[in-house]
């Protein structure tokens, strides 16, 4: 199958968060491939450093900064460095992210605490970082990671799914702030994609993976590489008149 190549992409600087393995490094795979400058933010350095060196050569640009997103002043200081290094930032991607699941009864304050600030305060204060960089530029597009997951109510997932949908809120009213500035902000939700994490530490079991698949109008798997290839779209001139939208990329799942 040949995928459609987006030429207004290439030497863009593209920020993804949490980018060095599973859905992240499908992104950065997919925006290398077109041509742009990329940093990876992320926690894990080794992965992180391999892909960077992996992907980059010739015209292709890609730098790994090891950052706790967590620590908003340290991802503000890798911000500072990207833009100075690389360059204005065009394009950001929020997708970092924890889904662990909790039993309700027994998250603690500092337990909730840790998943807003793992999946949705970096989302804010990466935007926040970007938008003057976009500014400068005259255009941008912001693209926020949400998740199928609180749109269908899933169990043992609350605190993930309150800030899961939290971040459709910030994309809305982000939207509308910086739209007249030709900055796009829009979500993205997949479904059920089985990486190799999801697979250690929720789906050992072959037949939840079967019934998951069965709630979707087109079977097979949603993979890695489906999302990407929406963030391209998201990312590039072609969807120049898009934003302040959801965007589900989960074979139509019920």
């Amino acid at each position: 199958m040949e995928m459609t190549q987006y030429p207004s992409l290439r030497n863009r600087t593209v920020v993804v968060t949490g980018g060095a393995s599973g859905i992240g490094e499908a992104i950065v795979r997919a925006f290398a491939a077109n041509g742009a400058r990329i940093a990876i933010l992320d926690i894990q350095e080794e992965a992180g450093s391999q892909l960077a060196s992996e992907l980059s050569g010739g015209q292709t640009k890609v730098d790994f900064y090891r950052c706790d997103l967590t620590d908003i002043e340290a991802m503000k200081a890798a911000f500072a460095d990207v833009r100075r290094e690389i360059g204005p930032v065009a394009v950001l991607v929020n997708n970092a992210a924890n889904d662990r699941r909790q039993d309700f009864l027994d998250v603690s304050a500092e337990e909730f605490d840790w998943m807003m600030s793992v999946n949705l305060r970096h989302v804010f204060f990466a935007a926040q970082a970007v938008v003057p960089d976009m500014r400068e530029l005259g255009y941008g597009s912001i693209i926020n990671m949400t998740s199928g997951a609180w749109i269908r109510g899933a169990p043992d997932m609350q605190a993930y799914c309150t800030a899961k949908a939290a971040i459709v809120g910030f994309t809305n009213s982000l939207a509308r702030q910086v739209g007249p500035d030709r900055i796009r902000v829009n979500a993205l939700a997949p479904g059920m994609i089985i990486t190799d994490r999801q697979r250690a530490l929720w789906y050992q079991d072959e037949s939840k993976i079967a019934a998951g698949r069965q709630m979707q109008c087109i079977p097979g798997p949603v993979e890695e590489s489906d999302v990407a290839r929406a963030c391209l779209f998201l990312a590039a001139d072609d969807s120049k008149m898009i934003t302040k939208q959801v965007l589900l990329v989960n074979g139509g799942t019920v």
